[in-house]
Protein backbone atom coordinates (compact mmCIF):
# COMPACT_ATOMS: atom_id res chain seq x y z
CA UNK A 1 0.00 0.00 0.00
CA UNK A 2 1.43 3.63 -1.11
CA UNK A 3 0.27 6.04 1.35
CA UNK A 4 -2.11 6.52 4.02
CA UNK A 5 -5.53 7.97 4.76
CA UNK A 6 -5.81 7.12 8.35
CA UNK A 7 -5.90 10.60 9.31
CA UNK A 8 -9.17 11.26 7.47
CA UNK A 9 -12.51 10.36 8.48
CA UNK A 10 -14.32 8.27 6.20
CA UNK A 11 -18.03 8.80 6.12
CA UNK A 12 -20.91 6.48 5.73
CA UNK A 13 -20.91 7.10 2.10
CA UNK A 14 -17.12 6.15 1.83
CA UNK A 15 -16.18 9.67 0.86
CA UNK A 16 -13.18 11.39 2.72
CA UNK A 17 -13.65 14.51 4.65
CA UNK A 18 -10.66 16.72 6.20
CA UNK A 19 -12.05 19.11 8.43
CA UNK A 20 -15.42 19.19 6.56
CA UNK A 21 -14.25 19.62 3.31
CA UNK A 22 -15.29 16.69 0.99
CA UNK A 23 -11.64 16.17 -0.70
CA UNK A 24 -13.23 13.89 -3.42
CA UNK A 25 -15.74 16.08 -4.59
CA UNK A 26 -12.39 19.01 -4.66
CA UNK A 27 -10.52 15.89 -6.70
CA UNK A 28 -14.03 15.53 -8.85
CA UNK A 29 -13.80 19.64 -9.78
CA UNK A 30 -10.10 19.63 -10.97
CA UNK A 31 -10.55 16.28 -12.81
CA UNK A 32 -13.47 17.35 -14.77
CA UNK A 33 -11.72 20.77 -15.01
CA UNK A 34 -8.72 18.57 -17.12
CA UNK A 35 -11.28 16.45 -19.11
CA UNK A 36 -10.32 13.59 -17.40
CA UNK A 37 -13.05 10.31 -17.75
CA UNK A 38 -14.19 7.77 -14.95
CA UNK A 39 -11.01 5.54 -15.39
CA UNK A 40 -8.44 7.87 -16.59
CA UNK A 41 -6.82 9.25 -13.05
CA UNK A 42 -5.37 12.33 -12.36
CA UNK A 43 -1.67 11.59 -12.52
CA UNK A 44 0.78 14.08 -10.56
CA UNK A 45 4.64 13.70 -10.67
CA UNK A 46 7.33 15.51 -8.78
CA UNK A 47 10.95 15.83 -10.07
CA UNK A 48 13.21 16.10 -7.59
CA UNK A 49 13.01 14.73 -3.97
CA UNK A 50 14.28 17.49 -2.41
CA UNK A 51 12.74 18.44 1.29
CA UNK A 52 10.16 20.88 -0.19
CA UNK A 53 9.55 18.67 -3.17
CA UNK A 54 9.01 15.38 -1.00
CA UNK A 55 7.04 17.11 1.48
CA UNK A 56 4.85 18.58 -1.43
CA UNK A 57 4.49 14.84 -2.86
CA UNK A 58 3.15 13.71 0.70
CA UNK A 59 0.65 16.22 1.39
CA UNK A 60 -1.27 15.42 -2.27
CA UNK A 61 -0.62 11.45 -1.38
CA UNK A 62 -2.51 12.08 2.28
CA UNK A 63 -4.89 14.09 1.11
CA UNK A 64 -5.95 12.19 -2.30
CA UNK A 65 -4.29 9.28 -2.27
CA UNK A 66 -7.15 7.30 -0.84
CA UNK A 67 -9.09 7.20 -4.09
CA UNK A 68 -6.51 5.32 -6.00
CA UNK A 69 -8.98 4.96 -9.05
CA UNK A 70 -8.87 8.69 -9.59
CA UNK A 71 -5.54 10.32 -8.57
CA UNK A 72 -2.03 8.54 -8.68
CA UNK A 73 1.17 10.82 -7.35
CA UNK A 74 4.71 9.39 -7.74
CA UNK A 75 8.38 11.14 -7.22
CA UNK A 76 11.30 11.16 -9.49
CA UNK A 77 14.87 11.18 -8.28
CA UNK A 78 18.27 9.77 -9.40
CA UNK A 79 19.17 6.16 -8.54
CA UNK A 80 22.24 5.44 -7.01
CA UNK A 81 22.80 8.17 -4.05
CA UNK A 82 24.11 6.36 -1.37
CA UNK A 83 23.22 7.12 2.24
CA UNK A 84 26.14 7.20 4.56
CA UNK A 85 26.79 5.48 7.68
CA UNK A 86 26.36 8.54 9.80
CA UNK A 87 23.11 9.17 8.43
CA UNK A 88 22.09 5.33 8.34
CA UNK A 89 22.67 5.36 12.01
CA UNK A 90 20.75 8.57 12.59
CA UNK A 91 17.85 7.06 10.86
CA UNK A 92 17.94 4.30 12.62
CA UNK A 93 17.86 6.14 16.02
CA UNK A 94 14.59 8.69 14.25
CA UNK A 95 12.74 4.74 13.51
CA UNK A 96 12.87 3.52 17.16
CA UNK A 97 11.95 6.68 18.17
CA UNK A 98 8.54 6.28 16.91
CA UNK A 99 6.26 3.81 17.40
CA UNK A 100 4.12 4.64 14.58
CA UNK A 101 7.42 4.39 12.33
CA UNK A 102 8.55 1.30 13.82
CA UNK A 103 4.92 -0.61 13.15
CA UNK A 104 4.83 0.63 9.94
CA UNK A 105 8.58 -0.89 8.95
CA UNK A 106 7.81 -4.03 10.54
CA UNK A 107 4.28 -4.14 8.71
CA UNK A 108 5.90 -3.54 5.68
CA UNK A 109 8.54 -6.06 6.07
CA UNK A 110 11.03 -3.00 5.77
CA UNK A 111 12.82 -2.54 9.18
CA UNK A 112 15.48 -5.08 8.65
CA UNK A 113 17.49 -3.12 6.38
CA UNK A 114 17.36 0.02 8.71
CA UNK A 115 19.13 -2.85 10.88
CA UNK A 116 21.33 -4.02 8.54
CA UNK A 117 22.56 -0.33 7.45
CA UNK A 118 22.98 0.46 11.32
CA UNK A 119 25.30 -2.52 11.91
CA UNK A 120 27.26 -1.67 8.95
CA UNK A 121 26.38 -4.65 6.94
CA UNK A 122 24.55 -2.99 3.83
CA UNK A 123 24.14 0.36 2.13
CA UNK A 124 21.00 2.19 2.23
CA UNK A 125 19.90 4.68 -1.29
CA UNK A 126 18.10 7.93 -1.00
CA UNK A 127 15.48 6.53 -3.42
CA UNK A 128 14.68 3.19 -1.45
CA UNK A 129 14.48 4.92 1.35
CA UNK A 130 12.00 7.66 0.40
CA UNK A 131 9.74 4.62 -0.94
CA UNK A 132 9.25 4.63 3.13
CA UNK A 133 8.96 8.27 4.09
CA UNK A 134 12.55 9.49 4.74
CA UNK A 135 13.74 12.32 2.39
CA UNK A 136 17.59 12.54 2.75
CA UNK A 137 17.51 16.03 3.37
CA UNK A 138 15.31 15.81 6.72
CA UNK A 139 15.44 12.46 7.95
CA UNK A 140 13.92 13.64 11.42
CA UNK A 141 10.79 14.25 9.72
CA UNK A 142 9.29 10.63 8.88
CA UNK A 143 6.92 10.81 5.74
CA UNK A 144 4.11 9.08 4.54
CA UNK A 145 5.50 6.29 1.71
CA UNK A 146 5.64 7.41 -1.56
CA UNK A 147 5.92 5.94 -4.57
CA UNK A 148 9.54 6.46 -6.04
CA UNK A 149 10.66 6.11 -9.75
CA UNK A 150 14.32 6.26 -11.28
CA UNK A 151 13.71 6.33 -14.82
CA UNK A 152 12.66 10.45 -15.83
CA UNK A 153 10.91 9.08 -18.55
CA UNK A 154 8.62 6.68 -16.70
CA UNK A 155 7.95 9.08 -14.36
CA UNK A 156 6.45 12.06 -16.78
CA UNK A 157 5.44 10.84 -20.21
CA UNK A 158 1.83 10.51 -18.98
CA UNK A 159 1.93 13.17 -16.24
CA UNK A 160 -0.79 15.82 -16.24
CA UNK A 161 0.49 18.04 -13.66
CA UNK A 162 4.75 18.09 -13.27
CA UNK A 163 5.81 19.60 -9.85
CA UNK A 164 9.45 21.15 -10.33
CA UNK A 165 10.79 20.32 -6.82
CA UNK A 166 14.75 20.95 -8.51
CA UNK A 167 17.30 23.16 -7.35
CA UNK A 168 16.89 25.96 -10.30
CA UNK A 169 20.75 25.12 -11.14
CA UNK A 170 19.12 21.76 -12.41
CA UNK A 171 16.31 22.89 -13.81
CA UNK A 172 17.07 23.35 -17.32
CA UNK A 173 18.94 20.22 -17.37
CA UNK A 174 16.17 17.91 -16.81
CA UNK A 175 13.53 19.99 -18.40
CA UNK A 176 15.32 19.45 -21.71
CA UNK A 177 15.37 15.94 -21.23
CA UNK A 178 11.79 15.66 -20.17
CA UNK A 179 10.88 17.20 -23.62
CA UNK A 180 12.47 14.58 -25.13
CA UNK A 181 9.58 12.77 -23.84
CA UNK A 182 6.95 14.72 -24.69
CA UNK A 183 7.05 15.26 -28.43
CA UNK A 184 4.61 13.01 -29.32
CA UNK A 185 2.01 14.57 -26.39
CA UNK A 186 -1.23 15.51 -27.47
CA UNK A 187 -2.41 17.42 -23.86
CA UNK A 188 -0.38 19.61 -22.71
CA UNK A 189 0.66 19.52 -19.43
CA UNK A 190 0.60 21.75 -16.42
CA UNK A 191 3.95 22.47 -14.47
CA UNK A 192 3.99 23.68 -10.99
CA UNK A 193 7.84 24.68 -10.05
CA UNK A 194 8.86 25.14 -6.33
CA UNK A 195 12.03 26.68 -7.49
CA UNK A 196 13.95 29.36 -6.11
CA UNK A 197 17.04 31.18 -8.12
CA UNK A 198 17.79 32.48 -10.66
CA UNK A 199 20.34 32.83 -13.49
CA UNK A 200 21.45 36.20 -15.49
CA UNK A 201 21.80 36.28 -19.32
CA UNK A 202 23.54 39.18 -20.77
CA UNK A 203 22.41 39.15 -24.25
CA UNK A 204 20.06 41.11 -25.87
CA UNK A 205 20.15 42.92 -22.86
CA UNK A 206 20.48 42.25 -19.37
CA UNK A 207 17.93 40.45 -17.80
CA UNK A 208 16.94 37.18 -15.38
CA UNK A 209 15.91 33.43 -16.11
CA UNK A 210 13.93 32.11 -13.93
CA UNK A 211 13.09 28.44 -13.48
CA UNK A 212 9.44 28.59 -15.01
CA UNK A 213 11.15 30.81 -17.80
CA UNK A 214 13.75 27.80 -18.47
CA UNK A 215 11.18 25.68 -18.06
CA UNK A 216 9.06 27.17 -20.67
CA UNK A 217 12.25 27.60 -23.23
CA UNK A 218 13.24 23.90 -22.69
CA UNK A 219 9.85 22.40 -23.22
CA UNK A 220 8.06 24.46 -25.15
CA UNK A 221 5.22 24.26 -22.76
CA UNK A 222 3.05 27.80 -22.85
CA UNK A 223 3.88 29.79 -20.25
CA UNK A 224 0.34 30.19 -19.09
CA UNK A 225 0.27 26.30 -17.91
CA UNK A 226 3.67 26.56 -16.00
CA UNK A 227 3.08 28.41 -12.39
CA UNK A 228 5.35 29.13 -9.41
CA UNK A 229 4.07 28.10 -5.68
CA UNK A 230 6.26 29.77 -3.10
CA UNK A 231 5.75 31.21 1.03
CA UNK A 232 6.90 31.69 3.97
CA UNK A 233 7.44 27.79 5.07
CA UNK A 234 9.60 25.23 6.29
CA UNK A 235 8.93 21.96 4.68
CA UNK A 236 9.13 19.77 7.94
CA UNK A 237 6.64 21.94 9.90
CA UNK A 238 4.23 22.40 7.22
CA UNK A 239 4.62 18.28 7.14
CA UNK A 240 3.82 18.17 10.50
CA UNK A 241 0.74 20.33 10.28
CA UNK A 242 2.29 23.87 11.45
CA UNK A 243 -0.38 26.43 10.16
CA UNK A 244 1.30 27.77 6.74
CA UNK A 245 0.53 29.60 3.89
CA UNK A 246 1.60 30.19 0.56
CA UNK A 247 1.20 32.07 -3.00
CA UNK A 248 0.44 30.14 -6.54
CA UNK A 249 1.35 32.59 -8.85
CA UNK A 250 0.76 32.34 -12.73
CA UNK A 251 -2.42 33.07 -15.51
CA UNK A 252 -5.53 32.80 -14.01
CA UNK A 253 -6.68 29.66 -15.92
CA UNK A 254 -4.91 27.23 -13.55
CA UNK A 255 -3.67 29.50 -10.54
CA UNK A 256 -7.03 29.72 -9.21
CA UNK A 257 -8.29 26.27 -9.48
CA UNK A 258 -4.66 24.81 -8.25
CA UNK A 259 -5.08 27.15 -5.29
CA UNK A 260 -8.13 25.63 -4.62
CA UNK A 261 -7.42 21.87 -5.08
CA UNK A 262 -3.96 22.69 -2.99
CA UNK A 263 -5.48 24.62 -0.07
CA UNK A 264 -5.69 22.57 3.40
CA UNK A 265 -6.82 23.14 6.47
CA UNK A 266 -3.20 24.04 8.08
CA UNK A 267 -1.83 25.01 4.69
CA UNK A 268 -3.63 28.14 3.06
CA UNK A 269 -2.68 28.36 -0.86
CA UNK A 270 -3.93 31.87 -2.14
CA UNK A 271 -3.43 32.97 -6.05
CA UNK A 272 -1.40 36.09 -7.77
CA UNK A 273 -0.78 36.90 -11.05
CA UNK A 274 2.80 38.13 -10.55
CA UNK A 275 4.75 34.80 -12.01
CA UNK A 276 8.04 35.96 -12.68
CA UNK A 277 8.39 38.67 -9.69
CA UNK A 278 7.60 36.66 -6.64
CA UNK A 279 9.50 33.77 -8.40
CA UNK A 280 13.02 36.34 -8.58
CA UNK A 281 12.20 37.32 -5.13
CA UNK A 282 12.07 33.60 -3.32
CA UNK A 283 15.83 33.79 -4.98
CA UNK A 284 16.31 37.07 -3.65
CA UNK A 285 16.21 36.44 -0.06
CA UNK A 286 18.44 33.14 0.02
CA UNK A 287 21.34 35.97 -0.78
CA UNK A 288 20.62 37.54 2.10
CA UNK A 289 20.02 34.73 4.47
CA UNK A 290 23.66 33.80 3.81
CA UNK A 291 24.91 36.59 5.15
CA UNK A 292 22.56 36.64 8.24
CA UNK A 293 24.00 32.94 8.84
CA UNK A 294 27.69 34.44 8.74
CA UNK A 295 26.70 37.49 11.01
CA UNK A 296 24.98 35.21 13.83
CA UNK A 297 27.91 33.00 13.69
CA UNK A 298 30.55 35.14 14.11
CA UNK A 299 29.03 37.67 16.92
CA UNK A 300 27.73 34.50 18.74
CA UNK A 301 23.95 35.38 18.12
CA UNK A 302 24.51 39.08 19.02
CA UNK A 303 21.08 40.87 18.82
CA UNK A 304 22.16 44.05 18.25
CA UNK A 305 24.85 43.20 15.07
CA UNK A 306 21.92 40.76 13.68
CA UNK A 307 19.64 43.89 13.84
CA UNK A 308 22.08 45.89 12.14
CA UNK A 309 22.56 43.42 9.10
CA UNK A 310 19.12 43.18 8.68
CA UNK A 311 18.29 46.53 8.56
CA UNK A 312 21.15 46.98 5.49
CA UNK A 313 19.83 43.82 3.71
CA UNK A 314 16.71 44.64 3.53
CA UNK A 315 17.13 48.28 2.78
CA UNK A 316 19.41 46.38 -0.37
CA UNK A 317 16.69 44.58 -1.40
CA UNK A 318 14.24 47.26 -1.49
CA UNK A 319 16.48 48.93 -3.30
CA UNK A 320 16.84 45.93 -5.80
CA UNK A 321 12.47 45.56 -5.80
CA UNK A 322 12.44 48.99 -7.12
CA UNK A 323 14.74 48.06 -10.30
CA UNK A 324 13.01 44.80 -10.91
CA UNK A 325 9.02 46.01 -10.18
CA UNK A 326 6.50 48.70 -11.10
CA UNK A 327 5.10 48.17 -7.53
CA UNK A 328 7.68 47.12 -5.45
CA UNK A 329 5.42 48.17 -2.65
CA UNK A 330 2.98 44.91 -3.17
CA UNK A 331 5.80 43.02 -2.57
CA UNK A 332 7.20 44.24 0.29
CA UNK A 333 5.06 41.49 3.00
CA UNK A 334 5.63 38.35 1.02
CA UNK A 335 9.37 39.00 0.71
CA UNK A 336 9.13 39.69 4.13
CA UNK A 337 8.09 37.38 5.88
CA UNK A 338 9.95 34.80 3.19
CA UNK A 339 13.04 36.55 4.15
CA UNK A 340 11.82 36.29 8.09
CA UNK A 341 11.43 32.54 8.07
CA UNK A 342 14.65 31.96 6.16
CA UNK A 343 16.86 33.75 8.38
CA UNK A 344 15.45 31.34 11.41
CA UNK A 345 15.53 28.05 10.35
CA UNK A 346 16.27 28.22 6.71
CA UNK A 347 19.21 26.01 5.05
CA UNK A 348 20.73 29.37 3.06
CA UNK A 349 21.14 30.66 7.00
CA UNK A 350 22.60 27.52 8.12
CA UNK A 351 24.93 27.54 5.81
CA UNK A 352 26.86 30.63 6.19
CA UNK A 353 26.51 30.06 9.81
CA UNK A 354 28.99 26.54 9.17
CA UNK A 355 30.81 28.61 7.07
CA UNK A 356 31.71 31.22 9.30
CA UNK A 357 31.95 28.56 12.02
CA UNK A 358 34.42 26.78 10.17
CA UNK A 359 32.36 23.21 9.89
CA UNK A 360 32.23 23.21 6.11
CA UNK A 361 34.68 25.16 3.63
CA UNK A 362 33.73 26.31 0.39
CA UNK A 363 35.68 23.51 -1.54
CA UNK A 364 32.34 21.68 -0.51
CA UNK A 365 30.69 23.29 -3.25
CA UNK A 366 26.83 24.29 -2.64
CA UNK A 367 25.52 21.03 -2.79
CA UNK A 368 25.66 19.93 1.18
CA UNK A 369 24.75 16.30 2.24
CA UNK A 370 21.64 16.34 4.73
CA UNK A 371 20.58 19.66 2.97
CA UNK A 372 20.98 19.75 -0.09
CA UNK A 373 21.45 22.53 -3.02
CA UNK A 374 22.16 26.19 -1.21
CA UNK A 375 20.73 27.83 -3.92
CA UNK A 376 21.50 31.25 -2.52
CA UNK A 377 25.08 30.57 -3.78
CA UNK A 378 24.59 30.62 -7.34
CA UNK A 379 21.21 33.96 -6.37
CA UNK A 380 24.67 35.87 -5.28
CA UNK A 381 26.55 35.12 -8.34
CA UNK A 382 23.53 35.68 -10.97
CA UNK A 383 22.31 39.29 -8.70
CA UNK A 384 25.86 40.60 -8.56
CA UNK A 385 26.53 40.00 -12.29
CA UNK A 386 22.95 41.62 -13.11
CA UNK A 387 23.67 44.32 -11.15
CA UNK A 388 27.29 45.12 -12.22
CA UNK A 389 26.35 46.15 -15.77
CA UNK A 390 27.23 49.37 -16.76
CA UNK A 391 23.77 49.64 -19.51
CA UNK A 392 22.00 49.56 -16.35
CA UNK A 393 23.95 52.55 -14.12
CA UNK A 394 22.20 55.43 -11.94
CA UNK A 395 23.25 58.41 -10.42
CA UNK A 396 23.10 58.33 -6.47
CA UNK A 397 22.40 61.51 -4.84
CA UNK A 398 25.76 62.30 -3.67
CA UNK A 399 27.71 61.01 -6.90
CA UNK A 400 28.81 63.33 -9.80
CA UNK A 401 29.04 60.05 -12.00
CA UNK A 402 26.53 57.35 -12.88
CA UNK A 403 27.48 53.87 -10.85
CA UNK A 404 26.25 50.30 -11.56
CA UNK A 405 23.26 49.41 -9.06
CA UNK A 406 25.35 47.19 -7.53
CA UNK A 407 27.83 50.03 -5.88
CA UNK A 408 24.81 50.90 -3.56
CA UNK A 409 24.45 47.05 -2.76
CA UNK A 410 27.68 46.59 -0.53
CA UNK A 411 26.35 43.56 1.20
CA UNK A 412 25.86 41.74 -1.90
CA UNK A 413 29.27 42.89 -3.03
CA UNK A 414 30.91 41.43 0.40
CA UNK A 415 28.88 38.10 -0.61
CA UNK A 416 30.10 37.93 -3.57
CA UNK A 417 33.48 38.31 -2.64
CA UNK A 418 33.49 35.67 0.12
CA UNK A 419 31.90 33.08 -1.92
CA UNK A 420 32.06 33.57 -5.57
CA UNK A 421 35.65 35.09 -5.96
CA UNK A 422 36.58 33.80 -2.49
CA UNK A 423 38.92 36.90 -2.24
CA UNK A 424 38.04 37.65 1.23
CA UNK A 425 37.09 35.30 4.46
CA UNK A 426 33.39 35.40 6.13
CA UNK A 427 35.06 38.05 8.76
CA UNK A 428 34.71 40.58 5.42
CA UNK A 429 31.01 40.46 5.77
CA UNK A 430 31.40 42.34 9.36
CA UNK A 431 33.58 44.82 7.90
CA UNK A 432 30.76 45.32 5.45
CA UNK A 433 28.54 46.25 8.61
CA UNK A 434 31.34 48.40 11.11
CA UNK A 435 32.65 50.29 7.48
CA UNK A 436 32.05 54.15 8.35
CA UNK A 437 31.34 55.52 4.79
CA UNK A 438 28.33 53.40 4.45
CA UNK A 439 25.03 55.46 4.00
CA UNK A 440 22.38 55.44 6.08
CA UNK A 441 19.91 52.43 5.06
CA UNK A 442 17.00 54.46 4.97
CA UNK A 443 19.22 57.04 2.20
CA UNK A 444 19.21 53.89 -0.31
CA UNK A 445 15.65 53.49 0.04
CA UNK A 446 14.79 57.00 -0.67
CA UNK A 447 17.25 56.91 -3.43
CA UNK A 448 15.29 53.89 -5.11
CA UNK A 449 12.08 56.14 -4.57
CA UNK A 450 12.70 59.22 -5.51
CA UNK A 451 14.43 58.10 -9.19
CA UNK A 452 12.61 56.12 -12.28
CA UNK A 453 14.18 52.85 -11.31
CA UNK A 454 11.98 49.99 -12.59
CA UNK A 455 13.95 48.10 -15.31
CA UNK A 456 11.08 46.24 -17.42
CA UNK A 457 13.73 44.64 -19.42
CA UNK A 458 15.42 43.34 -16.47
CA UNK A 459 12.59 40.52 -15.96
CA UNK A 460 12.78 40.01 -19.64
CA UNK A 461 9.50 41.96 -20.33
CA UNK A 462 9.14 45.23 -23.49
Amino acid sequence: MVGSIEAKSLQSNGSVHHNGLNLEEKLDEFRRLLGKSDKDPLRIVSVGAGAWGSVFAALLQESYGGFRDKFQIRIWRRAGRAVDRETAEHLFEVINSREDILRRLIRRCAYLKYVEARLGDRTLYADEILKDGFCLNMVDTPLCPLKVVTNLQEAVWDADIVVNGLPSTETREVFEEISKYWKERITVPIIISLSKGIETALEPVPHIITPTKMIHQATGVPIDNVLYLGGPNIAAEIYNKEYANARICGAAKWRKPLAKFLRQPHFIVWDNSDLVTHEVMGGLKNVYAIGAGMVAALTKESATSKSVYFAHCTSEMIFITHLLAEEPEKLAGPLLADTYVTLLKGRNAWYGQMLAKGEINRDMGDSISGKGMIQGVSAVGAFYQLLSQSSLSILPSEEKKPVAPVESCPILKTLYKILITREQSTQAILQALRDETLNDPRDRIEIAQSHAFYRPSLLGQP
